[in-house]
Order: structure tokens, then sequence, then C-alpha cells
């Protein structure tokens, strides 16, 4: 079967389709937009690529759409408590290309981290998150300080179980919980201490999407093109795809590095 814009947009119609949304299509920018008629708010779709993902995964990239944008909209429909919900407030780690802006004029509460990535802030939601907006600071009156603090503690006490793999005399360690927030532990400076201890060679770190933490001991050259295959494998098939490069660690700070392949 072949998809086009017009398949994909009746597929996509037709399992969103809820007497609570309008469902708008712009032939022009070939986007698509689901709304809420509740909140007045909606999510965006670009349908070329959902197209290029369902080539690769198929149903799989239709289901990932639909839960994104069932969960995006119900999101904006459930109201955001911080006060008595401390505990639900988490930093996300995102690509540096990723919108600043909620939607016009409401900007997102946004940290610098590296060249590569910034941090957000999320409010949990259980199956999914939302972004914590100036609007959502100024309905809650909470300062910006005060959130940060909380989502840095807050991450400190997620589970940092890591699995091993040896990969040509190289150590690859994984964090993968799928609680959403496994690229966020780059976040916890003491974490990173007590691995760095363990380190042999090069301490390399890589966020290719929000799912995952990869913390790499390389030894040799060939480790680097092994991390840089993995990360580029990741960030194509992640769910939120963060960054293909990977941070050199050193002395507590991360460097984006660049590895040109090597051995194909």
């Amino acid at each position: 079967m072949n998809m086009d814009s017009r398949k994909m947009k009746s597929e996509l119609e037709q399992r969103l389709a809820n007497k609570d949304r309008v469902i708008s299509y712009d032939r022009e920018k070939d986007q698509l937009r689901f709304e809420s008629k509740l909140t007045g708010k909606g999510i965006t779709v670009a349908l070329p690529g959902i197209i290029a993902k369902w080539h690769v995964e198929k149903e799989k990239a239709i289901d990932e759409v639909v839960y994104y944008i069932e969960e995006g909209l119900r999101a904006m429909e459930d109201d955001v408590q911080l006060t008595n919900h401390e505990k639900k407030i988490f930093p996300v780690i995102r690509s540096s290309s990723f919108p600043k802006e909620a939607e016009e004029g409401v900007p997102f509460l946004i940290d610098d981290h590296t060249a590569e990535t910034k941090i957000y802030y999320a409010y949990d939601q259980g199956n999914t998150y939302r972004l914590i907006d100036s609007r959502i600071m100024a309905k809650e009156g909470w300062e910006a300080k005060r959130i940060k603090e909380i989502a840095l503690f807050n991450v400190r006490s997620l589970s940092t179980t890591l699995k091993e793999d040896k990969v040509a005399g190289n150590s690859f360690y994984f964090l993968n919980t799928n609680d959403g927030y496994d690229a966020s532990r780059i976040l916890n400076k003491g974490f990173l201490h007590e691995v760095e201890k363990k380190i042999t060679g090069t301490m390399v770190l890589a966020v290719p999407h929000q799912d995952v933490l990869i913390i790499a001991d390389i030894r040799n050259d060939r480790g680097y093109d092994v991390l840089a295959q993995m990360a580029m494998s990741f960030f194509a098939n992640g769910h939120v795809p963060i960054t293909a490069l990977s941070f050199l660690y050193e002395k507590g700070e991360l460097e984006p590095i660049f590895i040109l392949g090597k051995n194909k």
C-alpha cells in the first residue's frame, strides 16, 4: 500500500474524531490541526513527517501520533496544580530546536543545558506530562527558581539502575526505565559522579531520545563508532527525539562531540 497525505489525513481524522473536537486541514502547509472545543487549544501535526515515519514503522507510526494527540489534548483540558503536588515536577531534556512557546506568546520555562539541548520543566500527569509555561506559573503564583529547585531535587529521587553491554572492548551502560524521564537523569550530578568513578577510559554520554540515557566507557576508537551508531539508531526511533550527538563528560561538564564514523 502506498501512503500519501490524503490517506494519512483520513486515517487520523477517523481515529481522532470526537464531538468535543474541531479538526482542520491546512493544504498549503500539509498540516492537520486538532482543537479542543473546551479549551480552544490544539495540536498541529505535519503530515509529511508522519508519512516518512510510516514508511519505516507502518502502523506503529500512526499509533504513536494518535497517542501523542490524545494525551496532549487531555493534558490541555486537565488543570495543572503545582501547589501540594511538588512531587510531580520534573526536568525534561529537549533538543535546542524544540518549540520555545506553548502557543503564541506563552513561553515555556526553559534553561540552558548544552549547545544541543535545553532543559524544560514538566508536571507529571500519570500517562503523560505537561510542560510548564508562563501561564501555569502565573496562575499558581510560582517563581521559576522554586520550580527548578524542586525539579532537580525530584530527578535525584528516580532510580538509576544501569544495564551493561560490552562491545569491542568498550562498556556501554543504558538507563531505560520508560518513565518519561530517562534522559533527565543526565541532570543528576551525584549519579554521574558515581558512574565516573568506575570508568577506566573516556566517559561519553548520549541522550538520543527522552526514554534512554547511554553512558559509554570508551577505551578505543572503535568505541566512538559504536556509540555514534547506537545514538543515531535510538534517535531515529525515539518517541521524543533529542540529539544524535554524544557528549564528553569531564569535571562535571558536558561537551557535545561530533563523531565521524570511520568503520562502517
